[in-house]
C-alpha cells in the first residue's frame, strides 16, 4: 500500500468543531485525513483516488475522495455522523 503525505494545516481539534458545528465544506483533505488518524482510523486500503479507513468499534468504513484538494462535503457529513454515534473523542494531550 502507498502511502500518501498531504499538506496539513489545520488543528484537529479546531476541524472537529468545525466540522460537528456542520461547516463541511472547503475542508482540506489532509486535514480531514489527519483528524480521522488522531481519533484511531487507518487507513486499510482503496483503489485509484478511494481512501478507506477502519477503526475497531466502529461497524462502518470511511471512504474519502479529494476534490482538487478538498473533502467532498457530503463525505465530511458522513464522518461528522460517525463521530457522533460513536462518541468518538480526541485524546487529551499530554
Amino acid at each position: 500500500m502507498t502511502t500518501i503525505t498531504y499538506g496539513l494545516t489545520m488543528n484537529s481539534r479546531r476541524l472537529l468543531a468545525r466540522i460537528l458545528r456542520g461547516e463541511v465544506a472547503n475542508i482540506a483533505f489532509g486535514d480531514l485525513v489527519q483528524l480521522l488518524i488522531d481519533l484511531g482510523f487507518t487507513e486499510t486500503g482503496g483503489r485509484g483516488s478511494h481512501h478507506v479507513y477502519i477503526q475497531m468499534g466502529v461497524r462502518e468504513l470511511v471512504n474519502l475522495q479529494h476534490e482538487n484538494g478538498d473533502a467532498k462535503p457530503y463525505q465530511v457529513r458522513q464522518i461528522a455522523s460517525i463521530i457522533r454515534r460513536y462518541n468518538l473523542r480526541l485524546e487529551e494531550s499530554s
